[in-house]
């Protein structure tokens, strides 16, 4: 499934991610470029523990990691 960001960019959800919460956030992310736990938790409606808990297991199997202004795409 691809689809287009505000910025032009081709973004394929990764064959590995099964939860309808971690796509959310991995296309959020994918749309936004940078986004901080706390804009993911205000944008969404998801409560923080939750946010962390998917923005862990993605940047543990690679798609996200964390920088000094939030998550980027890996």
């Amino acid at each position: 499934m691809a689809s287009q960001s505000p910025q032009g960019i081709d973004v394929s959800i990764p064959a590995g991610l099964d939860s309808a919460q971690a796509k959310l956030v991995y296309l959020y992310v994918a749309a936004s470029g940078t986004a901080t736990a706390e804009r993911l938790c205000d944008d969404l409606c998801v409560q923080k523990g939750t946010i962390l808990s998917i923005t862990s297991t993605l940047r543990n199997r690679g798609f996200l990691e964390r920088t000094d202004s939030g998550f980027r795409l890996a």
